[in-house]
């Protein structure tokens, strides 16, 4: 069922929040607030853009974005084996480099003055949403734990009640097949 539609638009920095409960480890904490920052700059490099401050107020502001992606990528690298172990994490870092690349190209088109700079933006924005969409995914599960994971001490509970990912897997097909590509 389709969430219902907010009169309130999206921004970038809606605070993220744990759906299932769950309490936070000291990673996640500061995958979280790492993932903060950098929302915050793409807010505010949208905003500056959307805002029409100026060539160099759109300029400085994609610049500290730009910092900050850096610093948030050399965040990821440092986290523990625990998060690289899990595919969406991968997959959240290759987005997020394609989020600097995008980034890179716009403000190229930035510095040129170049008439593409519009159609750069908007490449820009959908992989930041993209991104921030991938770190949320990431969160979630990590955060729900992955029972592929968890094999420090055996699982004595009956078969019934352990954790599977099969159900996971059938929506994602299910979702693939009828939803996306009919």
């Amino acid at each position: 069922m389709p969430a219902p539609h907010s009169s309130r638009p999206q921004t970038f920095t809606d605070p993220d929040r744990n759906p299932h409960g769950g309490e936070a480890d000291e990673d996640a904490r500061a995958l979280r607030d790492s993932l903060g920052e950098l929302a915050q700059h793409i807010e505010a490099a949208t905003r500056a853009r959307r805002g029409q401050l100026g060539p160099e107020a759109v300029r400085r502001s994609a610049e500290a974005l730009a910092h900050c992606a850096r610093r948030h990528q050399l965040h990821l690298t440092g986290m523990g084996s625990a998060w690289h172990a899990l595919y969406e994490f991968g997959v959240y870092q290759r987005a997020l480099r394609e989020l600097r690349d995008a980034l890179a190209q716009w403000q190229q088109a930035l510095q040129q003055r170049s008439p593409s700079e519009a159609e750069r933006f908007s490449t820009f924005e959908r992989q930041a949403w993209r991104t921030l969409g991938e770190a949320r995914l990431v969160l979630d599960i990590y955060m729900q734990g992955d029972p592929c994971m968890e094999r420090s001490a055996p699982d004595t509970r009956p078969a019934a009640e352990r954790p599977t990912r099969a159900p996971l897997l059938a929506r994602l097909r299910r979702w693939w097949f009828e939803g996306r590509h009919p």
